[in-house]
């Protein structure tokens, strides 16, 4: 299980990651506090405070995706 620090700033970035995490075969929740979404539910991000950093806990492991966090990653 592999954890991530990142940021979203717009609306495309939210499609973006959707669709990024949508194309793996494994598990991904995105979470802040207490409130804990699957990260291939555009809603259930969408229903994340997106001014806060926000954890990615993925299950697996595929490097297009985790290339694809890079971009967004919190130093």
């Amino acid at each position: 299980m592999v954890e991530r620090q990142i940021k979203l700033f717009e609306v495309s970035d939210v499609q973006k990651f959707v669709n990024a995490a949508s194309r793996c075969d494994f598990d991904i929740d995105v979470f802040y506090n207490r409130v804990v979404v699957d990260a291939k539910s555009i809603l259930g991000v969408f229903s994340l405070d997106l001014t806060r950093t926000l954890t990615v806990r993925c299950n697996g492991h595929d490097d297009r995706f985790d290339k694809f966090l890079q971009q967004y990653a919190v130093a």
